[in-house]
């Protein structure tokens, strides 16, 4: 299936979105809204998927066209949202740009981070900043959305609980990092909201693409209309989604709703480029002796998109434009 949150309050209104991304019904009888069907998942989703069928088989009278700058982020808030790093290569570049060295427990142990979720940016609206001194970047990964996950739950388990996937642009404010992560308690300001794709889908949307709990296809970014990288989500990905469920779920319950982010998707090959500007300024660093390429100003655009192999948008396309709060 794929499902997607049209703007109405807080939490949307659910749809469900043809697998083509040109067609689209509502889903508000079934559950009002995202959350409410992940809440209710083993009774709710055959009664979305019954549907879902229907709106591709062209036997729903109702259906709209489907416009991506209608809807919100598939879940507008969540519950929790909690952001690993999952590709280390990743990790230990952008840690070289801070001066930091990485210890060798990152590639065994999973990084994370919990993230502001009590609003989320709207895949087609703009990314608010403040100053663009603090250093405004994007970082392109996957995210899954879970069910209700036990604590302790091992790894071997933890993939039958990823319900959904989605894109994400987890928005980041490089020059706060370093003087915030000094006081040794973790990101906090250098965080603001991040943005989902336009529709999230169940793992059967990606057929043999979905493969032990990694999506393996490249992952296209664009800044201002120019290709910045396209590496493939599933090369290099040190800690499978399972994985990073199990960890979050280590010491505590996560409830239906949790979304887990892979991190900044990263590929030792070069010739891929890069999904967000800290890594690429660091292997000017590496190449060049400084960086060259300028972290985001008011004004530049930023797009994420995923096709499958037939060439087809999966998820729809995150598009945002940086420019001032006022």
């Amino acid at each position: 299936m794929k499902l997607a949150s049209l703007k109405h309050r807080r939490d949307g209104k659910l749809i469900l979105v043809s697998r083509d991304l040109t067609q689209a019904v509502d889903a508000s009888d079934i559950a009002l809204t995202l959350q409410d069907a992940l809440d209710e998942w083993d009774t709710l989703s055959p009664l979305l998927q019954a549907r879902y069928d229907a709106l591709n088989d062209n036997n729903v009278a109702e259906r709209f066209p489907f416009n991506p700058a209608d809807c919100e982020s598939p879940l507008p808030r969540a519950f929790q949202w909690a952001d690993g790093s999952a590709y280390v290569n990743h990790v230990e570049l952008v840690r070289k740009a801070r001066g930091a060295d990485m210890p060798e427990s990152f590639w065994t142990d999973p990084l994370m981070y919990q993230g502001v979720s009590d609003k989320f940016i709207g895949p087609r609206d703009n990314i608010e900043l403040c100053d663009e001194a603090w250093g405004c970047d994007f970082e392109a990964e996957v995210a899954v959305i879970t069910d209700d996950v036990a604590m302790a739950t091992p790894s071997e388990k933890a993939g039958s609980h990823i319900k959904l996937l989605m894109l994400v642009n987890d928005v980041s404010l490089r020059n706060l990092i370093p003087s915030e992560l000094a006081k040794g308690f973790g990101f906090f300001q250098s965080k603001p909201a991040s943005s989902f794709s336009p529709v999230a889908v169940t793992p059967d949307e990606l057929g043999e693409s979905w493969q032990e709990n990694k999506v393996h296809l490249p992952l296209e970014v664009f800044l201002n209309g120019e290709q910045f990288g396209a590496p493939n989500a599933g090369v290099d990905m040190t800690f499978d989604f399972a994985e990073l469920v199990a960890h979050a779920a280590k010491s505590r319950h996560l409830g239906a709703g949790t979304i887990i982010g892979s991190g900044t998707v990263s590929n030792l090959d070069r010739s891929k480029g890069s999904c967000c500007i800290a890594e690429r300024r660091m292997l000017e660093i590496l190449d060049l002796g400084s960086p060259k390429t300028p972290f985001l100003l008011y004004g530049d655009k930023v797009s994420i998109e995923m096709h499958d192999k037939e060439g087809r948008s999966i998820f729809g396309k995150i598009d945002q434009e940086v420019v001032p709060y006022r």
